[in-house]
């Protein structure tokens, strides 16, 4: 946990055809090159941008640090970045995951930070009645902008069940020996936190990590300013975005349906995967960015918005201690609020 958890949130908005337009984080403003930028009253800042995850992740720091202590520090928050991707990547020959769903049923002794990251979602599983469910694996590695053949996924489906992970001490087995888990749904969000944790312990004066849109602020800019995020509008095609909200001490996480999709003969497949039919969950909710003290908890609450959908969110937004705020936006172009968010017109 960070030793200063102070939160500023401020957002803006804006209506166009009766629509909210929103989310998919998007950085507004603009990012120092690596070599740094010296500045007697501001410090040094410095940032770069990686491929891992999947994705492209940034990090941006600053500090009282010279040019080439502040890269180090850097350099050394995207190892820790590559070091959590070995324990956490399902297709990684070797990672925790990997070992878990290649044991055949058997318990299988994995780093404790991997058991912090499944315990997480076998929470998560609980508190939705399974519509979170960490053992989708095998169901989620159909979904390869394919549809599977409904055999295929009728027997992926019956090694669905969250229930059957079995944590022991250091290790953890699936009873069902045919079963896979998928850490997807909120590893990024768990390693965007403790990379920023990392930066807070380096004495950074502020930082913002940024892992493919899970968003994680440390401290304000160089200016003493909040840290500034651009939300996009999901129904753009254009890549626009309108309104801005202001972070500090917070983690910023998205989830929607229009994030990655596919189109066969007219109709259009995303990536939120309902367990109970291993198809793309039928949803009103189109995108959801969830505010939180912890990205791990927003991560997991941006996806369980979407699948559950409007009616069945409220709730479960309260229940977890660190939820900020939320906003979740419409298949009809209305939006909701949750929390303490704070829109500007």
């Amino acid at each position: 946990m960070y030793d200063k958890m102070h939160f500023i949130v401020m957002a803006m908005r804006c209506k166009t055809g009766g629509r909210f337009l929103c989310l998919i984080l998007v950085f507004l403003l603009t990012l120092m090159p690596l070599g740094g930028c010296a500045d007697e009253q501001l410090g040094t800042q410095v940032s770069e941008t990686r491929l891992l995850l999947d994705t492209f992740c940034s990090i941006t720091a600053h500090g009282d640090f010279v040019a080439e202590e502040l890269e180090a520090i850097v350099d050394d928050a995207f190892n820790y970045v590559a070091e959590l991707e070995k324990l956490f990547s399902i297709t990684r020959d070797g990672s925790d995951v990997w070992r878990i769903n290649h044991a055949g049923g058997e318990p299988v002794v994995v780093d404790e930070r991997t058991i912090e990251v499944i315990r997480a979602g076998l929470e998560f599983g609980e508190l939705s009645d399974g519509m979170f469910d960490i053992t989708i694996g095998r169901v989620s590695r159909l979904w390869d902008f394919n549809i599977p053949l409904h055999s295929e996924l009728e027997e992926a489906l019956a090694t669905v069940d969250y229930r059957q992970v079995v944590i022991d001490g250091s290790t953890v087995q699936l009873k069902n020996p045919d079963a896979w888990i998928d850490l997807g749904a909120i590893a990024k969000g768990y390693i965007a936190y403790k990379v920023a944790e990392f930066l807070a312990a380096s004495d950074v004066s502020g930082a913002l990590v940024d892992l493919g849109g899970d968003v994680v602020a440390v401290g304000n800019r160089r200016d003493g300013s909040p840290w500034r995020i651009a939300l996009r509008d999901p129904f753009s095609r254009q890549g626009e975005w309108i309104g801005v909200i202001e972070v500090s001490w917070a983690s910023v996480l998205g989830s929607g349906t229009y994030e990655r999709q596919f189109e066969l003969d007219g109709v259009s497949y995303h990536h939120i995967i309902d367990p109970r039919i291993g198809m793309p969950v039928d949803t009103d909710v189109v995108s959801a960015i969830v505010i939180t003290e912890t990205a791990m908890v927003g991560e997991g609450l941006s996806t369980l918005a979407v699948l559950l959908g409007s009616d069945g969110v409220s709730e479960l937004f309260e229940h977890f201690h660190g939820f900020i705020g939320a906003v979740l936006v419409l298949d009809n172009g209305e939006w909701l609020e949750f929390g303490d968010v704070r829109f500007c017109s």
